[in-house]
């Protein structure tokens, strides 16, 4: 009872700041309606004095948790000691915090600030939030994933079994609209803050200019010619890492250098935001972790490179890559404004000026762009099979879902409905991705739980270990490591066995990491191929290690971690594996066949005995001469590849084709689509069946294809073929001529005096369509074109007759030729 009198009356001595002004609009909101979306500019103080202000608030009771959100381990630490210092406390008391290696919780706890991802295993293990009294989410304009369906979930638990739960989204820069409908319109407070100027500068990156160089230049001017301690933005830990050595011997000693990511220890990421001793200059170099959620004591200039790193989600590979682009205009204006916090300040912008116009308004939602195998599986727990059910402000890309999907039922945490198996329970029950989860949950039935367990904490948690590529090198070192954070990730570990009821008897008999792995990453077990670093993986791409990387000579591996794109990608973590190793432990990954297939070089088809991984092959033996029906189909697929052009069309086939694609485009369907793309889709139709003896291209019959092409016409339509489509037009005269349908339009080449005494233009497709006439003189050479004969006869024959009487005096050549008789022949001489 003294605790809570003690922060009672600290709660009336709150710090007066830019968001004390709507505090009381906040209470008001969250009392009546029970929802409210606050928007508040970094700096406003909103993370801190909502939480307090709200422990005073009647329908929290005595008893009721705020829970406050963050999207960082290092933002929640921050915030938590903030508000404990306010109380005159330390953290664990009236303020506590619930995360993955750390958590400091008691009985008196009445404020915990949570990250994001422990919040969704929160209320997925309590449905109800038993003893929850409001949900805070803070910057929720980062979108992170557990974010998304952090408040999908509170909202469905609001909606269905407590209606008394208070929901409070916070953020810096939100779509308030977009946020408010999602909340059914709930009152919208904003704080419009009290920031002090900040001077926007450009210095435009030369094109040629590394990242790192442009960086460091900057940060050395702005020392020499600026008062305050610099924070620079940059895209990731390689190019931080890289500032750091580019400045040592260029800046003064005194001026402290503190690199800021989230692989770094606790320690050295509260070295970096803590304020400098004595008054003494330092320059922070961070990612994005720096933008929101944490004040950095002194910062009165912002360098900003303007890129970010971000995940981006291949549904076709599955695999996650990290790609490089440029910031967001609204993450450009929060990195500008730190440099404002607590006086006037400057950014550096590393880019021209009109470039701002073209970023992008906001970041792009997580969910859009991630691997959802976690989400799916959560949401199987919630009962949830369609995301569409519930409240997401980004429903999930339907292609990423049923990747997602597809992958839980082949790991069994699906099944073939989508409801969650045993196995999906005792996977779900881990806090882990599922392809680590599904690789401890294996172990754990052979009896090596703990090993696997150590393994998936390692590749979850960065730098845990060192940064070696080897899993198996990153094991070992952490068993040697005695900090504060390699005992946390032990014991997590040890907990996720407990959890799985994984005996610890055989641990010290576990395999190395490469066959831990087989059950996480199948389709990335890699086989050497050509140079040294270079593979192929089982899922058909390939991956490369630098040629002096340890791993690069290995024969095999299994790769945990990848980036770039698909036709080039870069191994980031792996373990060295053998084929005695998976004949060993997963023998079903292995397969012996006898397969054909298409020689592009050839052009004819091959038989071999594969034995394979996937599509990474181990031994292939040739087989004699292939026969059969996958001949023929392997006939199509090559030509898939190569085009039809390969194909030997007779000219009676190259006709046939002309004339299904006239009446295609004239008629339409039932006709058959004669184009190259129609046909290609077609081979099993018109191609395979008439190819029992083929091996090769050269050695397919052409009358095949006509056969082929003929099956392709309805039956009902085989008659008609020559009525709509003849091969050849009768003259007055009984000769018949050719019809040419390889041109835009079916054209008749054809001497005059054949023609005359016809008073109709001869036509095709059932009188749809006339012929366009190539009329000929005696001597076969083209005189006029025509689509209307008759007009011809009455107009311009007059002066074709005319020169043509000249030029061919022994034929004749008539004053009205509709009415003069067809002929061949010449005029008698003297006539």
């Amino acid at each position: 009872m003294a605790g809570h009198q003690e922060w009672s009356l600290a709660l009336r001595n709150l710090p007066e700041l830019p968001v004390s002004a709507v505090l009381p609009d906040v209470a008001a909101a969250l009392a009546e309606t029970g929802l409210a979306v606050l928007s508040a500019p970094p700096g406003a103080g909103k993370t801190t004095l909502v939480p307090l202000t709200l422990l005073d608030a009647p329908w929290r009771g005595d008893e009721g948790r705020i829970l406050l959100l963050e999207p960082r381990r290092l933002a929640a630490r921050a915030a938590a000691a903030r508000m404990a210092s306010l109380l005159g406390e330390t953290v664990g008391a009236t303020i506590g915090t619930r995360m993955r290696l750390d958590s400091r919780i008691s009985a008196e706890t009445r404020i915990e600030v949570v990250t994001e991802g422990v919040f969704a295993r929160m209320i997925l293990d309590d449905p109800e939030l038993k003893g929850v009294a409001a949900v805070l989410f803070d910057e929720f304009h980062e979108r992170s994933l557990d974010a998304d369906l952090g408040l999908a979930l509170a909202l469905d638990c609001r909606a269905a079994l407590r209606p008394d739960l208070r929901i409070l989204v916070m953020s810096a820069t939100l779509d308030v609209a977009g946020v408010a409908a999602l909340l059914d319109h709930p009152p919208v407070i904003e704080s419009h803050g009290r920031s002090f100027p900040v001077e926007i500068i450009h210095q435009d990156r030369r094109p040629d200019e590394r990242i790192e160089d442009a960086v460091t230049r900057a940060i050395v001017s702005a020392l020499q010619k600026l008062e305050g301690s610099i924070l620079a933005f940059l895209p990731g830990q390689a190019e931080i890492l890289r500032v750091a050595e580019r400045l040592e011997g260029r800046v003064d000693p005194a001026i402290l250098i503190a690199p800021l990511y989230g692989a770094l220890g606790q320690s050295e990421q509260d070295a970096a935001i803590r304020p400098a001793r004595d008054g003494r200059r330092k320059v922070v170099l961070a990612t994005s972790i720096a933008e929101t959620s944490i004040t950095i004591d002194g910062v009165r200039i912002v360098i900003d490179c303007g890129l970010q790193r971000l995940p981006v989600f291949e549904a076709s590979t599955g695999i996650t890559r990290l790609e490089t682009v440029r910031v967001s205009r609204a993450s450009a204006d929060q990195r500008a404004g730190r440099a404002g916090r607590t006086e006037p300040g400057v950014a550096i912008r590393l880019w021209h000026p009109g470039q701002t116009a073209a970023l992008p308004p906001f970041t792009p939602p997580e969910i859009l762009a991630s691997d959802l195998s976690r989400l799916v599986l959560d949401l199987a727990e919630w009962g949830v099979n369609d995301a569409t059910t519930l409240a997401f402000l980004d429903p999930p890309p339907s292609a990423h879902w049923a990747e997602a999907r597809a992958l839980l039922q082949r790991i069994g945490a699906l099944d073939g409905t989508g409801r969650m198996t045993q196995r999906g329970r005792a996977m779900r029950a881990l806090a882990l991705p599922p392809r680590l989860a599904a690789m401890a949950a294996g172990a754990a039935e052979a009896g090596y739980g703990l090993a696997a367990c150590r393994l998936a904490v390692l590749l979850t948690e960065q730098g845990l270990g060192g940064s070696d590529i080897d899993l198996d090198e990153r094991l070992a070192r952490w068993r040697n490591e005695r900090g504060q954070r390699a005992q946390a990730a032990s014991a997590l570990a040890e907990r996720m066995a407990r959890q799985i009821k994984s005996s610890a008897r055989r641990d010290g008999e576990a395999p190395g990491a490469g066959v831990l792995l087989l059950d996480a990453f199948p389709d990335r077990i890699a086989l050497a191929r050509g140079k040294i670093g270079a593979f192929v993986m089982a899922n058909g791409r390939g991956a490369e290690l630098h040629e002096t990387e340890r791993l690069a000579r290995a024969p095999m591996l299994v790769i945990a971690d990848l980036t770039g794109k698909a036709a080039g990608q870069r191994v980031l973590s792996a373990a060295a594996i053998s084929r005695a190793d998976i004949e060993a432990y997963r023998p079903e990954l292995i397969t012996t066949g006898e397969e054909v297939a298409f020689d592009r070089q050839a052009k004819a088809v091959r038989a071999r005995r594969v034995v394979r991984i996937g599509a990474a092959v181990l031994e292939e033996v040739p087989l004699p001469r292939p026969r059969g029906p996958a001949v023929a189909a392997a006939l199509a697929e090559g030509l898939r590849d190569v085009g039809l052009a390969e194909l030997p069309f007779s000219k009676e086939a190259m006709h046939l084709r002309e004339r299904l694609d006239f009446l295609f485009r004239t008629l339409g369907e039932p006709w058959p689509d004669m184009s190259e793309a129609a046909l290609l889709a077609r081979l099993e139709d018109w191609f395979v069946p008439f190819q029992g003896e083929a091996t090769s291209l050269d050695s397919i019959r052409p009358g095949s294809l006509s056969e082929g092409l003929q099956v392709l016409i309805p039956a009902d339509l085989q008659r008609r073929l020559g009525e709509l489509a003849p091969t050849h037009f009768e003259a007055p005269t009984g000769q018949r001529h050719p019809i040419h349908y390889d041109g835009e339009e079916p054209t008749l080449s054809i001497r005059v005096q054949e023609l005359y005494g016809l008073t109709r233009h001869p036509t095709i497709g059932g009188g749809r369509r006339p012929l366009l006439l190539e009329l000929l003189s005696p001597a076969h050479r083209p005189i006029q074109t025509t689509r209307d004969l008759p007009g011809f006869w009455a107009g311009s024959w007059k002066e074709v007759r005319a020169e043509m009487r000249g030029r061919y005096p022994r034929h004749p050549w008539p004053d009205d030729p509709a009415a003069a008789l067809p002929t061949t022949l010449v005029k008698p001489r003297g006539s």
